[in-house]
């Protein structure tokens, strides 16, 4: 009988909260324990290893990226599209700071294709570049320069990185329409 309710998905979700309260490195096996008053042992019943939840947890937000940009372009096409999309994206690495930082964890390329997450963050940014009239090898660049900017603004953010009294989102959103104007004009 499982002690304290405890189930995989249930430890998961915990270790996922707990990521984004002490960060995604930060968590160990013990200091979760601890959180559902249980001595370690109790844990891996539900978890292999270290390893293996710190992979539970990037899958778990995997999909609830996905879900929240998903959500966020549904109906929405290019600049709209763009806009929703980003302003998504930096919620996600803002509120869920342990989460979105295990969305960027090596993940073995082999695990990553079991991944329904990944996948789905993968359609959704080239259906939004599609409306750009991108094509490989295109939409792979156009994809990558946006992770790049939205993840490189997102932790410089979070980081508390922008000391300037204007504030950050008002820098994102025209950083996002510099983009909208890239996209449009992307090099053939």
């Amino acid at each position: 009988m499982a002690r304290a309710g405890l189930t995989a998905e249930r430890v998961t979700r915990a270790a996922a909260d707990l990521a984004d309260e002490v960060g995604f490195e930060k968590i160990t096996l013990t200091a979760l324990a601890r959180g559902f008053g249980v001595k370690d042992a109790s844990l891996y019943s539900h978890v292999k290893n270290l390893q293996e939840l710190r992979l539970g947890i990037a899958m778990l937000a995997a999909d609830e990226l996905a879900d929240r940009i998903g959500a966020a372009v549904a109906g929405r096409a290019g600049r709209d599209a763009l806009i929703a999309f980003a302003r998504a994206y930096r919620e996600f690495a803002l509120e869920r700071p342990g989460r979105y930082a295990a969305t960027q964890a090596r993940i073995d390329p082999a695990l990553l294709a079991t991944s329904e997450g990944y996948r789905r963050n993968l359609d959704n940014t080239y259906a939004m570049l599609r409306a750009y009239g991108l094509e490989e090898p295109d939409l792979t660049d156009a994809g990558r320069l946006l992770r790049s900017v939205f993840h490189g603004f997102a932790v410089l953010e979070g980081n508390g990185g922008f000391g300037h009294v204007r504030k950050p989102s008002e820098s994102f959103d025209r950083a996002v329409e510099a983009l909208h104007v890239a996209l449009e004009n992307w090099p053939s």
